[in-house]
């Protein structure tokens, strides 16, 4: 009794092994009956009928990605690679479409990107293939999409990730930017250079202009300090006469001047003449060009009566 329960038990335990299917997450089993399709197991614990039904294949639900890499030319007769990443996954609702209607959909699905990339770039140059890359990954994925849709395939998204001209090509546009920045940096270095010229002569125009005007107040103020040396000669010595006076403020500056010329390392003028005695001369000069300027101012004073 117990040898004939021993088989049975093991055809039992045999046959509840076959019929339990375990589905991971994200994935769903393909079901055939007799070679044909009768379900899809999804994630979890299922049974099948054992040894009638069979697993046909497994169909991933997770969103993939599928890297296309392209050679084509511009509509400016550049040959460029491009690179495209194409997202895709497949629709829960038609899991039998995605497993059954496509052989061989990674292939066709590269295929379909190399007919739509190879239709849009040579409608632009090569400078616009860089800046419209997400047209053209735009343009491309509602084609795809629009196709594979059929046959239970979402394309999520469409990535160029990648544009690489040709080597030579790419030399070029280097050396045309490397030019460029020259251009910019030689024309920015030419205008600092006039900003710093220009506010250069202002600075030595507005010094001049102060110098001018600290020279014009420092002549004003000895003319008023003579002024006032001689009105206080004058008060405290009656008996002084207007000559003596000048001699004697004269003698003091040209005895200051020798004072500055010798207290300075660094001056290198030279006070010509260098005789106290001069000052005498000097004050008889002053005093011969006040005596010229009185007559040529009473001259022109007595001419009008003349004329009358």
């Amino acid at each position: 009794m117990e040898t004939m329960l021993l088989p049975i038990l093991v055809i039992f335990l045999l046959l509840i092994f076959k019929a339990i299917i375990i589905v991971k997450q994200k994935t769903a089993v393909i079901i055939q009956r007799f070679g044909k399709y009768v379900d899809h197991k999804e994630a979890g614990i299922n049974f099948i009928i054992p040894f009638i039904d069979q697993k046909a294949g497994i169909v991933n639900l997770k969103v993939q990605q599928l890297d296309v890499e392209v050679e084509t030319k511009t509509s400016d007769d550049v040959f460029v690679r491009l690179r495209i990443s194409v997202q895709f996954q497949v629709m829960e609702s038609l899991i039998k479409n995605a497993f059954y209607d496509l052989d061989d959909p990674l292939s066709q699905i590269s295929s379909y990107v190399f007919d739509d990339v190879r239709a849009e770039v040579p409608k632009l140059e090569l400078d616009d293939v860089f800046s419209k890359k997400d047209d053209i990954a735009n343009a491309v994925k509602q084609n795809i999409a629009n196709i594979m849709k059929d046959y239970g395939y979402n394309i999520v998204k469409t990535l160029i990730t990648d544009i690489d001209p040709d080597h030579n090509v790419k030399e070029s546009m280097n050396r045309i930017n490397a030019a460029k920045r020259d251009k910019e940096a030689a024309i920015e270095e030419a205008e600092a250079k006039k900003i710093k010229i220009v506010k250069e002569a202002e600075a030595e125009a507005e010094s001049k202009r102060l110098s001018g005007e600290g020279i014009a107040q420092q002549r004003l103020e000895i003319v008023r300090g003579f002024k006032e040396s001689v009105e206080d000669f004058q008060k405290s010595l009656q008996d002084v006469t207007h000559e003596e006076v000048m001699q004697f403020v004269l003698l003091t500056q040209y005895f200051d001047t020798l004072n500055n010329v010798g207290s300075n390392s660094k001056n290198t003028s030279i006070l010509i003449p260098h005789s106290p005695n001069a000052m005498k001369d000097f004050q008889d000069q002053i005093i011969q060009g006040t005596f010229v300027a009185e007559k040529l101012r009473d001259y022109t004073a007595d001419k009008p009566e003349e004329s009358a």
